[in-house]
This record gives structure tokens, C-alpha cells and sequence, in this order.
């Protein structure tokens, strides 16, 4: 007998295979095993006004992105 391990992030998704891995004819067993995944550690809050002044300085304009983005070759 073979045996194949496969994780699946999404437990819904993870169901729905497991259905249809049962309705094969040649599979035997399907097992899904409930494992929680520890959450990754949440980011402190940063405050969006922090950087409200970052771009104040800088002149920026429609042609000045233009040409940045797409410069003229020769």
C-alpha cells in the first residue's frame, strides 16, 4: 500500500479533496488530520499620519512619472 501526505492551507479546500479522494474507487482510507497552524505574530498598528509629510518636499507631476516610467530610447 502507498501512502501520499499533502498539506492544504485552506480546511476548505482541504474537505473538499478529501471528498473526492473517498469517491475513488482504488483509495482506501482518507484521513484529515485538524492541525492548526500557529498565526504569525500580528504587526503593531502603525499610525498611517506618521508619514503624512514624506512626500511634501518632492514636486512630482503627470510628465515627470511619464518619462520615469517609460524613458525615450535611442
Amino acid at each position: 500500500m502507498e501512502q501520499i501526505t499533502i498539506q492544504i492551507r485552506d480546511r476548505r479546500k482541504a474537505r473538499a479533496l478529501g471528498t473526492f479522494l473517498k469517491s475513488l474507487d482504488y483509495v482506501e482510507k482518507v484521513t484529515i488530520a485538524n492541525t492548526k497552524i500557529p498565526l504569525k505574530t500580528r504587526a503593531k498598528k502603525a499610525d498611517f499620519f506618521a508619514s503624512a509629510g514624506i512626500w511634501s518636499k518632492r514636486i512630482v507631476t503627470v510628465d515627470s512619472l511619464r518619462s520615469s516610467a517609460w524613458p525615450r530610447r535611442k
